[in-house]
């Protein structure tokens, strides 16, 4: 790993990366392909929070959080967080104090592959984390690593700059480049997800909504009476 502090990255515009945030992760990843959700390991610390935010990448050392000190001072107003470690780890690398300092420079929220701690006051200060661990385990600041670099986390690629959403049902990651399409796509599919909505409300079944009920013969269900279906059994 180089040891390398990447300064300036371009990043997604970021009107774009909030209106991505106000569609949430199952409409992003949805209108997406249903490409760059990173799973669900990743879990909010508190619930309730949804977020858009363009990425600042930090890659650690297992249980060494300098990085994420050193990442501080590049991150922006609507920036995400986002930390991977370079080999397996979950002890808690970010807390209270972190998010105190993130707040200050207007920083949207933090996506960990590790562990977070300090959760009841992360709650109470209203800072979003995601992370795949909640653990009090301590941490060094001794080995160095990289901030703004590309990192994987849950088979995602993250590049700085990228779109990252999170909200109750996780975390999905939009390629900067991508962005303004995939919002497109997601103010699409929240107009088609509006109408179905108001169908279901007039009482309207999904087999008709989604045109499925003519599809079934070719998926070999038929339909009979119970008086058949008994006289049908051994």
């Amino acid at each position: 790993m180089k040891n390398v502090v990447v300064t300036g990255p371009p990043r997604a515009d970021l009107a774009t990366a909030t209106a991505l945030g106000e569609h949430g992760v199952a409409t992003v990843h949805e209108a997406q392909g249903r490409t760059g959700y990173l799973g669900p390991a990743f879990r909010p610390a508190w619930s309730g929070a949804r977020i858009g935010g363009t990425a600042v990448t930090v890659l650690c050392w297992p249980g060494d959080n300098l990085m994420i000190h050193v990442a501080v001072e590049q991150c922006s107003e609507g920036d995400v967080l986002v930390v991977a470690t370079n080999s397996p780890s979950t002890d808690g690398l970010f807390g209270e104090l972190f998010a105190t300092a993130l707040a200050q420079r207007g920083v949207r929220g933090v996506v960990l592959g590790t562990g977070v701690r300090d959760v009841a006051e992360l709650r109470e200060m209203g800072f979003p984390a995601w992370s795949t661990a909640v653990s009090a385990q301590g941490t060094v600041k001794a080995t160095a690593g990289a901030v703004n670099v590309p990192i994987t986390l849950g088979d995602q690629v993250i590049h700085p700059g990228d779109v990252v959403v999170a909200d109750d049902d996780g975390v999905v990651r939009v390629e900067r480049e991508q962005a303004q399409s995939v919002l497109t796509a997601s103010d699409a599919r929240a107009r088609k997800e509006e109408a179905n909505r108001a169908a279901f409300q007039r009482g309207e079944l999904g087999l008709d909504v989604y045109g499925m009920r003519e599809r079934l013969a070719g998926f070999g269900i038929e339909y009979v009476t119970h008086e058949q279906h008994s006289q049908g059994r051994p």
